[in-house]
């Protein structure tokens, strides 16, 4: 059964005809933390949307992540809507940070639908817009700030993200995420929380709630 309110606050604007439609074709899963949805190199059978929890979408060299965004309630994944459009074959994977909520449209019906319902367009041009100002911001993280501003951005880009603060994660997830070492990361953390810009605790790394929870 397809959530309704959802259905309607992401789609409404495309009519009655295609809410029909969505209800028809679209499947509604429950996907546990920390499960693969997929990997790099398999074929792109539906595109996803989130109802509820994150998903994040990286790439894997040698052995270290890259992360290109996160997906969150109401998004879809950019890269499925493109591979759909050329051979079908992810570049990316994608696993559930948290418990989470999605509908998956076969990729067949996705195509019916770009010919039956063109302004469907527009979800994808708004993801597309969105995305690429995510990988920029990025790129700019990367090359202009010290590790210790990217560590704390992307603290508290998961805060953002999940909604949780103290946000549970380990080092070596972080320096996964950001390309270095767990032993370095431990040591920028220290010193940011020496600065007073978290706490480590046992529940999760916590951001002061006096401290504004944005991109630095």
């Amino acid at each position: 059964m397809i959530d309704n309110a959802f259905a309607v606050s992401k789609f409404g604007f495309l009519g009655a005809d295609f809410l029909a439609e969505l209800e028809k074709h679209a499947v509604a899963i429950d996907i546990k933390a920390k499960t693969e949805i997929i990997r790099e190199g398999q074929k792109n059978k539906f595109v996803p949307f989130l109802i509820k929890g994150s998903i994040k979408v990286f790439t894997l060299n040698d052995g270290r992540e890259l992360i290109y965004y996160y997906i969150k309630p109401k998004d879809s994944c950019l890269m499925t809507f493109s591979s759909i459009l050329t051979d079908y074959i992810s570049r990316v994977y994608a696993i559930a940070e948290e418990d989470s909520e999605a509908i998956l449209i076969p990729v067949s019906v996705m195509h019916d639908w770009l010919i039956k319902f063109p302004e469907i367009n527009k979800l994808f041009y708004h993801e597309y817009d969105r995305r690429f100002s995510e990988v920029m911001n990025m790129v700019n993280d990367a090359v202009f700030h010290r590790l210790d501003k990217r560590v704390l951005n992307y603290i508290k880009q998961q805060i953002l993200s999940t909604g949780n603060n103290p946000i549970k994660i380990t080092h070596r997830e972080i320096a996964s995420s950001l390309g270095t070492s767990r032993e370095v990361v431990s040591r920028v953390l220290k010193k940011i929380e020496s600065e007073g810009e978290i706490v480590q605790t046992k529940e999760g790394i916590k951001v002061p709630v006096n401290e504004n929870v944005r991109m630095i």
